[in-house]
């Protein structure tokens, strides 16, 4: 199983607003940008919000991937990282998309997406704080960023 490294990142200005997502994937060992086994994703989206373009990071991410692989996930969202490490979705499956107040399960339509990868891949997930220097993240948050401002922007449409 190929061992891939998968940094993302969110941004949304105005929470709805303008949005986009950035992620990194890195093949093996980081070789440098030029390098075959590194590759950039970002979007940008008309009007949705912070924690749909986290999530978005993460879908489109492991989606690029062509076959089952050991992935290394690094993200600054508590709630997509929580979602599987501290097993809310779990709970929320269980419990009919429902929160433990009893309240629909937010972003149902991208969990629904992302659980199909995250059972495709060996996914261990970890937390990066954000605007912290770390420098995939940072590129990460400069991809979104950018993706969100700028033009060739889409459509979120929610499930």
């Amino acid at each position: 199983m190929n061992s891939v490294t998968i940094y993302t990142d969110g941004s949304c200005l105005g929470n709805p607003g303008p949005g986009g997502y950035g992620a990194v994937l890195i093949a093996g060992e980081y070789a440098g940008r030029d390098a075959r086994n590194y590759k950039e994703l970002s979007q940008g989206y008309k009007r949705t919000t912070n924690n749909r373009m986290e999530m978005l990071a993460v879908i489109v991410a492991l989606g690029a991937l062509t076959e089952p692989c050991q992935v290394e996930l690094w993200t600054d969202s508590q709630y997509v990282k929580n979602a599987f490490t501290q097993n809310w979705i779990g709970g929320w499956q269980k419990n009919g998309w429902k929160t433990a107040a009893k309240k629909p399960v937010k972003n149902k339509d991208l969990w629904l997406r992302m659980l199909p990868l995250i059972e495709r891949h060996k996914v261990n997930f970890h937390w990066v704080k954000g605007h912290s220097g770390h420098t995939f993240n940072e590129r990460c948050d400069e991809l979104a960023r950018t993706a969100a401002s700028g033009p060739g922007r889409i459509e979120d449409v929610e499930g």
